[in-house]
């Protein structure tokens, strides 16, 4: 008789994942229980990291647009003429230009840009940092599948609306910073106490569904200019945005100018002049524009064929492409600010220590600054709506959720991010949140903490690699945000657009967020709309619970009140004034 042969060993994968379920780890973490294993849970943690780890090129990059703590102390005197070199900058033709508030703006002073650059060092820091608090804090504490960063969106509304570019918005960088670390603190207490997911459901329907596509918008915006995109976008003089995409050769910048009563035009007192964002010629010529093109093509081909790591895949391509110098398309151009930066990248390697932007918040007169408070108030509301929102969609597709839409570890779950807040506010980042792109982990499998304590690990790896993330160019980080914009946008499918007292809110939400170029004003215009929009509605109600004309609407209930009735009813003005 033949001899069976021996059974089969399990692999080193399955022996490892019933070795580590026994364990204080996997019943800490409950894999048995929820039906997963631990080569699942870390699969799972690197899917969502390679969806999300553009994050750390993109923020930084939007941050830094804020000009962060560089001031006008940061430029350096230049000659008049930019050929000569200060020390040289003698002859009587010549004069010596001591900084003012203009070198900050195009063309920003050489002193300006270098600080600038380390701003972006510092915040690439401060965005993995604050990104890995808040997976460990979501891990081990929530035991959720579920990763954070600081979110799109908000970022933008800080940098552009809040701080202004470069310094030129309402109130500065440090005040900023403040505002965002009460807005944690109030966060925190208002989760800790329970209070988050009543106060979401306070904001209009239609306002907080379309909030999201607005921003997404918004986002996609930024996305095709020049500044912090492909450039596809560009300025237009009498329709205010056009087609671009030139070669920079062909860009010219703008300046305000002010025509006297004689007819003559002069620059504005105190003006600032533009970026280049006016293209003389040369449309759709921009060999960094197709080089991004070319990326997005990447990304979106990937996104259709569901291909993890579908934002670095194209990131990483029109990177690679730039790295390489005395190209057309190239990071490092033959300028100071080129070299310096090329010498920085060929580190490969380094520990960068923030230096200007942790600790920077500043509380100095913020009391009498209603521009502070407004931005304490929508950094609340988004990350109200925004986080509350993602925790609970991801949870329900985790399947999660009971029939109260309660899920385990909810509590943890809304101290995390706000924690998180507090902490990237102290590190010098805008807020932080729950990622949407968690849902590519819980795809894969992703069922507990593990997944976002192995996402906290990828973050604590990139620590180390610093200048090769501050070596990303705009036209590689314009395409994912362009694409982020696509996900965004898929929130209007719930918005009632067949009656027109929930789709003119929702619009206006939508439509003032790019246009205007600030989140707050797309909330104010909806909130604001939708109130007017009801206000109808609302006076009928108010009479019908005074006991008066029940049951009548609309035409109805004019005519009976214009005749002094209300079924049958006599009712004088006094009555209905109350």
């Amino acid at each position: 008789m033949a001899t069976p042969p021996p059974p089969e060993k399990p692999s080193l994968p399955t022996r490892l994942n019933s070795y580590v379920a026994t364990t204080r780890v996997g019943k800490r973490f409950k894999l048995a229980e929820r039906n997963t294993t631990f080569t699942t849970e870390l699969r799972a943690g690197t899917a969502t990291f390679l969806t999300m780890a553009y994050i750390l090129a993109v923020n930084a990059s939007i941050l830094t647009d804020s000009g962060g703590t560089c001031s006008v102390s940061d430029c350096v005197p230049l000659c008049s003429d930019p050929a000569i070199p200060l020390s040289n900058c003698t002859a009587p033709s010549h004069r010596v230009i001591n900084p003012d508030i203009s070198c900050k703006f195009p063309p920003v002073n050489p002193g300006y840009s270098a600080c600038l650059e380390k701003t972006r060092k510092d915040l690439i820091v401060a965005t993995i940092a604050s990104s890995l608090v808040g997976c460990v804090i979501m891990g081990l504490l929530a035991n959720l599948p579920l990763a954070l960063a600081p979110g799109m969106g908000t970022n933008a509304y800080f940098a552009y609306t809040v701080v202004g570019f470069h310094g030129s918005g309402n109130i500065p960088y440090r005040t900023a910073l403040a505002a965002i670390f009460m807005e944690g603190l109030i966060f925190l207490f208002i989760s800790a106490i329970g209070l988050r997911a009543k106060l979401a459901q306070l904001v209009p329907k239609p306002v907080r569904v379309s909030s999201s596509a607005g921003i997404g918008l918004f986002l996609a915006f930024i996305g095709l200019q020049n500044n912090q995109g492909i450039g596809l976008v560009g300025y237009s003089s009498s329709t205010l945005v056009t087609l671009g995409a030139c070669p920079r050769s062909s860009r010219a910048a703008l300046a305000p100018v002010l025509t006297l009563p004689n007819g003559t035009v002069s620059l504005l007192p105190g003006g600032s002049v533009s970026a280049d964002v006016l293209c003389l010629n040369h449309r759709m010529e921009s060999p960094t524009f197709w080089l991004g093109v070319v990326g997005f093509v990447i990304i979106a081909y990937c996104l259709v064929k569901n291909i993890k790591g579908a934002m670095i895949y194209g990131i990483v391509f029109v990177t690679a492409v730039s790295w390489f110098r005395n190209t057309a398309v190239t990071a490092f151009p033959n300028t100071e600010l080129g070299n310096s930066g090329y010498q920085y990248f060929k580190k490969v390697v380094d520990v960068h220590v923030i230096k200007s932007t942790a600790g920077a918040l500043s509380f100095k007169g913020i009391m009498g600054k209603g521009h502070f408070w407004e931005a304490l108030a929508t950094f609340l509301y988004v990350d109200i709506l925004d986080t509350t929102g993602t925790l609970y969609s991801m949870a329900r597709f985790a399947g999660f959720t009971d029939l109260n839409g309660e899920f385990e570890g909810q509590y943890f779950a809304f101290m995390s991010d706000a924690a998180s807040i507090v902490v990237g506010s102290l590190l010098g980042t805008s807020p932080v949140t729950a990622f949407i792109e968690s849902s590519t982990g819980i795809r894969e499998g992703g069922r507990t903490g593990l997944t976002a304590l192995t996402v906290g690990m990828h973050f604590f790896l990139a620590f180390f690699f610093t200048p090769l993330l501050a070596s990303i160019p705009t036209w590689a980080v314009g395409p994912p945000l362009i694409l982020v914009g696509v996900m965004m946008m898929r929130s209007v499918v719930e918005i009632e657009w067949d009656d027109m007292r929930q789709a003119i809110p929702a619009f206006v939400t939508i439509i003032l967020m790019p246009l205007t170029y600030s989140i707050a004003y797309g909330l104010v215009g909806g909130i604001g709309t939708f109130i007017v929009l009801h206000l109808w509605d609302w006076g009928e109600g108010l009479l019908g619970n005074f006991g008066f004309c029940k049951g009548l609407r609309g035409d109805d209930l004019v005519n009976e009140v214009r005749n002094g009735f209300c079924n049958g009813v006599q009712v004088d003005a006094k009555t209905l004034q109350v």
